[in-house]
């Protein structure tokens, strides 16, 4: 067999791999939270692999037709919290937020996708409050808003992280039981005790 031929049997073995490809932006944010820019078609093969629950949205257009028939197909459930983003002069919704973070936290969304365009800001600023609820330093927080949003960082999301009052979270978490997982573990993880509490408008698809 020549080299010529050698190579033109690896090539079409290779076209025939199956390539998993994340969103833009994508990343773990933790065990059973994740985070990205908008998912694409050619994306869907990897988030099946990720088995998930739940995707918040932090966009206000409508999900793609396209997406909406992936999420039915996998049983993914859509909670869509509509925030504009297109210049920085638009100020976050804090009330929005709140209510994203209450989904965020329940483990029974989990594994959950978080995304809006791009994932840096709106995705930014979610990921941001979740860190702060989760008692990071504002330096860390700061450092981790701005590796995802780089040299487009915005310095007004970075004013509403900080300024983001983590206590109004924590006291609409008094129906809420902290869940150890795991021997020793000392990872919290939140469930709602009260399946009646009332929880933001979503869109079951």
């Amino acid at each position: 067999m020549t080299m010529t031929m050698t190579m033109e049997k690896q090539s079409k073995m290779n076209d025939h791999d199956d390539v998993l490809e994340p969103p833009i932006n994508f990343s773990m944010v933790e065990d059973g939270i994740f985070r990205s820019g908008f998912p694409h078609p050619a994306n869907f093969p990897f988030l099946k692999s990720l088995n998930l629950r739940s995707i918040i949205y932090l966009c206000p257009e409508p999900y793609p037709e396209e997406n909406l028939e992936f999420l039915r197909s996998q049983n993914i459930r859509l909670l869509q919290f509509g925030i504009e983003g297109k210049t920085e002069s638009v100020a976050i919704p804090k009330d929005t937020i709140l209510e994203a973070l209450k989904i965020l936290i329940d483990v029974r969304n989990h594994p959950v996708l978080i995304h809006c365009k791009r994932g840096k800001h709106r995705t930014g600023c979610l990921v941001g409050c979740l860190r702060k609820f989760q008692n990071w330093c504002l330096s860390s927080v700061f450092e981790e808003y701005q590796r995802f949003a780089g040299v487009k960082s915005r310095p007004t999301d970075l004013k509403f992280i900080e300024a983001f009052d983590i206590m109004r979270l924590r006291q609409c978490l008094y129906s809420i039981i902290y869940q150890y997982q795991g021997y020793g573990s000392n990872k919290r993880r939140l469930v709602y005790r009260d399946e009646k509490i009332q929880k933001p408008q979503t869109m079951k698809v």
